[in-house]
């Protein structure tokens, strides 16, 4: 009757399975962190992107806020359409408070 007996493992083998599992664990975690790093890079392009649409669309909403406040556009509407226009010395008159 022959008993099959399991062979000890040799002394380094169980440190190398572990070291193999190791880096094995390590590879992976480094794929998933340069793959998570490059999805975050993206999305702050994607950010810094709207960032910048909105900048462009503030400096353009100034320029039109400092076109339909000119001066010389208000006192020719008011010429115009309220038929105003800028009195006389003689016309003033001051109040006391």
């Amino acid at each position: 009757m022959s008993r099959l007996y399991a062979k000890p493992l040799p002394g380094g083998s169980l440190l190398m399975l572990l070291l193999f599992l190791g880096v094995l664990v390590s590879s992976v975690a480094v794929s998933y962190s340069a793959h998570w790093n490059r999805q975050l890079l993206n999305q702050l392009y994607a950010e810094l992107s709207v960032r910048d649409k909105a900048q462009a669309e503030w400096g353009r909403l100034v320029l039109e806020q400092s076109t339909w406040t000119a001066h010389n556009r208000i006192e020719s509407l008011a010429s115009e359409q309220l038929n105003m226009r800028i009195p006389e010395p003689a016309e003033i008159r001051m109040v006391a408070p």
